[in-house]
């Protein structure tokens, strides 16, 4: 079946409600003449007109497809409308840490921006650890709402993007959804964002690379936090 026709049947599927609809549709005052039976005239055009009417199934089928497109178009609409919930949305937040958080919030939440997030702090058993979080990943994947409420704090794991327990030893990389690691570069630890495939640098001694910016931040909650904002550009 070429294209046009493929084309003029899945149309035909979206048209009519019903595969009798359908077969209505073909059906010729002459058929209706010479038959006196619409039922009559509906089984000769399914029957005798293989190739140019669709079956009952092919009918079935093209328009369960043609819903479900439909069904994920409108989603896709409905997505681009609806306007976006941020989690740090009405709290008062007074640490320099959250209020980064928030200022970064909206801009990593669409994809304008991906920040990797340096922590240094002990964890609830008293181990110091530290890492590099994903926030874009992060907040794909967590509810924000208890940290920027105070609930609980935001610290490195394991299946964050680089993990160590300074006591235990324990040490871990992972690619995130926005970055690959690159932990055997002479340079040293560097991240490089899937999106444009530009490197993200995090030694202190050297620039963070290009659409990146480095900034130290002094928090209450927290010994030593550095954010890394890559910029994403459209063209």
């Amino acid at each position: 079946m070429d294209y046009n026709t493929a084309g003029r049947f899945f149309d035909s599927a979206m048209k009519f409600k019903v595969y009798e609809d359908y077969l209505d549709s073909k059906v010729t005052p002459m058929d209706l003449f010479y038959l006196e039976s619409r039922e009559l005239a509906r089984k000769l055009v399914e029957h005798g007109h293989k190739g140019t009417v669709l079956s009952r199934e092919e009918f079935e089928e093209r328009k369960a497809a043609a819903q479900a497109a439909e069904a994920v178009k409108t989603n896709a609409s409905y997505n681009r409308s609806r306007p976006m919930t941020l989690a740090s949305a009405g709290k008062e937040l007074k640490d320099n840490f959250l209020k980064a958080l928030a200022e970064r919030e909206e801009a990593n939440r669409s994809g304008k921006m991906t920040s990797v997030i340096f922590i240094r702090d002990h964890n609830t058993l008293g181990q110091e650890v530290s890492g590099y979080i994903d926030y874009a990943h992060r907040l794909k994947t967590q509810d924000f709402e208890p940290y920027f409420s105070g609930k609980k704090r935001l610290m490195p794991g394991r299946s964050d993007l680089c993990y160590y327990n300074w006591k235990t030893q324990v040490s871990t990389s992972n690619p995130s959804l926005n970055f690959e690691v690159i932990y055997d570069d002479p340079n040293g630890l560097l991240f490089k964002n899937k999106r444009d495939k530009k490197i993200l640098n995090v030694d202190p001694l050297s620039g963070p690379g290009e659409d990146s910016k480095r900034t130290f931040l002094q928090s209450d909650l927290y010994i030593h936090v550095v954010f890394y904002d890559h910029n994403i550009r459209t063209v």
